[in-house]
């Protein structure tokens, strides 16, 4: 796998976040059972990064396990853990070979020792790689982010390290998971559903939002290129007119 960086191109968004729905959707649709829905979804988990990587995105960010998601049946909520160990045992040593970068962002200390110890093992492996930064978000939410950033800086502020008058939004934006990358450009949600569901709520200020009706396993290199066509479409105006815009191009 190369990455062909596309610096300048601004119809290939830096940085996608992807809400991967529909897996159960697709399995019950075939008569199959849940956990065949996300062995699929993981099939389309490598394609979209595989495609993302080879397209210049910068940082790839995917939504796994949500922090609401453990009031799933326990069942499913164990089949996922499974695969999730799994994926971190058997797919990490690909991206290292690929020279991609891993990063887990979540409340780790809900999961298992295994799988805590596993993540460190493939953060630590891939962290020197200088291609895309893979981002897996799990027992992660956006309201548990704001508040570990908001009780980070609370600490300091009681311990003297800062002043209230220092908690600025940059301060915050330091905090948060993902404060050190490019914001997502782009959040691209499957199988029709039309809502951020607690993923990234301080990230997404100016994020774009593509929707499609797609179920998760069914999502594939042209879906990823329909949803960057339709990035490359939009105006990002952060605050401006048109016309301003238009005189930033021009000068």
């Amino acid at each position: 796998m190369t990455t062909a960086h596309s610096a300048g191109d601004s119809s290939v968004p830096r940085h996608v976040a992807i809400i991967m729905d529909g897996n159960n959707r697709w399995a019950k649709k075939r008569l199959l059972g849940g956990i065949s829905g996300h062995k699929a979804g993981a099939k389309a988990v490598r394609t979209v990064v595989e495609h993302s990587a080879r397209a210049g995105v910068e940082v790839l960010t995917l939504y796994a396990f949500s922090s609401e998601n453990w009031r799933r049946p326990r069942d499913e909520v164990n089949a996922l853990m499974e695969l999730f160990l799994m994926a971190l045992n058997r797919e990490v040593k690909k991206l290292h070979e690929n020279n991609l970068k891993l990063r887990i962002i979540g409340d780790k200390t809900g999961f298992s020792a295994a799988i805590q110890a596993a993540i460190a093992r493939s953060e630590a492996l891939t962290v020197n790689n200088t291609g895309m930064t893979l981002v897996i978000a799990a027992n992660y939410g956006g309201h548990w982010d704001i508040t570990q950033a908001a009780r980070s800086l609370a600490r300091d502020v009681a311990c003297g390290r800062l002043t209230p008058d220092d908690v600025t939004e940059a301060a915050m934006q330091a905090r948060v998971a993902l404060g050190d990358l490019p914001p997502p450009d782009l959040c691209i949600r499957t199988a029709g559903e039309q809502r951020i569901s607690n993923f990234l709520l301080w990230q997404f200020a100016y994020t774009e939002f593509y929707f499609t009706d797609e179920f998760w396993p069914d999502f594939n290199k042209e879906s990823l290129q329909r949803a960057f066509a339709s990035f490359a479409g939009r105006v990002r105006r952060y605050g401006r007119t048109d016309e301003q815009l238009e005189q930033r191009v021009t000068s």
